[in-house]
């Protein structure tokens, strides 16, 4: 299979996503300030939820950008990540529909934390497929301070949700905001 069908359907089911997400925010009823606030916690998840997205999507280009031919595990593997993703839009609604309950917290997290595991074993398969010198290879092991403090910060949410959810709920922001900054060791790895 080529690359660029692959990545047209990532890219496909991933706008499918964001789109399922910002449908099921309401419109709130009445033409007042006040009337938002019910929607706060709604807005806040789904902000959570759009920046993981599109940072997966952004990560997941760069990721295909190395691969020369798509092999069958690289299929499963793109497969098997784009499914713990498209329960996002259910985990984004049930939590901010309840307010950062401390189950929807946790569910969110742990649907995060298998997310982050299926983005790996993608990696991993296309990885292996690379030259051990390969620019690319060597721009992503150094992404592994990244990689452990997003997991400790999905997994610190799974606790503080029911200690203090705005701080569960800064945990879960702050674990895709972490990845906003960009890598230059990613960059310079895909110019060359």
């Amino acid at each position: 299979m080529n690359k660029n069908r692959l990545e047209a359907f990532s890219d496909g089911v991933l706008a499918i996503i964001i789109t399922i997400m910002v449908l099921e925010i309401k419109v709130p009823h009445g033409h007042d300030w006040a009337t938002l606030k019910p929607l706060l916690p709604v807005l806040f998840s789904y902000v959570i939820s759009f920046l993981l997205i599109g940072i997966y999507w952004g990560n997941h280009h760069h990721l295909l950008h190395a691969v020369k031919q798509v092999t069958p595990g690289m299929l499963w593997a793109n497969l098997h990540l784009l499914f713990w993703l498209s329960l996002v839009p259910v985990a984004t609604g049930w939590m901010g529909e309840n307010h950062f309950a401390p189950a929807t917290v946790i569910l969110y997290a742990i649907l995060l934390i298998v997310c982050g595991q299926a983005y790996a074993i993608l990696q991993h398969c296309i990885l292996r497929t690379m030259d051990k010198d390969n620019p690319l290879l060597i721009a992503i092991k150094k992404q592994d301070r990244k990689v452990l403090a997003s997991f400790i910060l999905s997994l610190s949410a799974i606790p503080l949700a029911y200690v203090y959810y705005p701080i569960s709920g800064l945990c879960l922001f702050l674990q895709s905001a972490i990845w906003l900054i960009p890598d230059r060791n990613i960059e310079k790895a895909l110019n060359n």
